[in-house]
């Protein structure tokens, strides 16, 4: 072997060991962080300001090949308090991106304008989110303000993120305003991904 296939092959092996190094420094430091109620973002940002919500939702994503509700996800939490319209914009993607695979999932029919409120429509009639059916007064309210949350949320993006231009009057957006919307956003994104679960749960099996 020559002197410069064995400084390749040297090169080589230092660079793996050091791969290897830095994967199991990342894994270790994850652990601590979340020993410390922290969470690690793709792309090396430590997040303190996920909610429980937030932290059940990126558990329930994980094991779903998502990668377009994954990406709002790091988004929204990477710019709550660098970009907040960013951040608001992509909480309401992470809605509309669930429907949307919902109903390609589900099979049924595509709304003819696929904006948030006609995809939610879709997937809520399938999942039969209808407050007339819950006979505990207290959890219908919950449940009817939560169900309200889509509105809010595509109003908000229409008129104070990044998504849409602004007219005369200007959003003074902060982040504790786009944290709101985040957590709002995942806690419905959340329900309904466990209520889909549950309901695939449900159906017979075929032979």
């Amino acid at each position: 072997m020559e002197l410069s296939d064995e400084l390749a092959q040297d090169s080589y092996q230092w660079g793996v060991n050091i791969t290897a190094q830095k994967q199991e420094l990342k894994t270790k430091l994850i652990k601590v962080f979340e020993r410390c109620n922290l969470t690690y973002i793709n792309g090396g940002t430590i997040s303190d300001g996920s909610s429980a919500p937030s932290k059940s939702l990126l558990e329930v994503i994980k094991g779903r090949d998502i990668p377009s509700i994954e990406a709002e996800f790091n988004r929204a939490l990477n710019n709550v308090n660098s970009a907040p319209r960013d951040a608001v914009s992509a909480a309401c993607n992470i809605l509309e991106s669930i429907f949307k695979v919902y109903i390609e999932d589900e099979k049924l029919l595509f709304p003819q304008k696929q904006d948030l409120q006609g995809v939610w429509k879709v997937v809520r009639d399938d999942l039969g989110f209808d407050t007339k059916l819950v006979q505990d007064d207290d959890l219908k309210r919950i449940i009817s303000g939560m169900l309200s949350i889509v509105g809010g949320i595509g109003a908000f993006r229409t008129h104070a993120s990044s998504a849409h231009g602004e007219g005369r009057k200007v959003y003074n957006l902060k982040p504790r305003h786009a944290r709101l919307a985040i957590h709002s956003a995942h806690t419905l994104a959340l329900f309904v991904l466990e209520t889909w679960d549950e309901k695939k749960s449900k159906k017979p099996k075929s032979v």
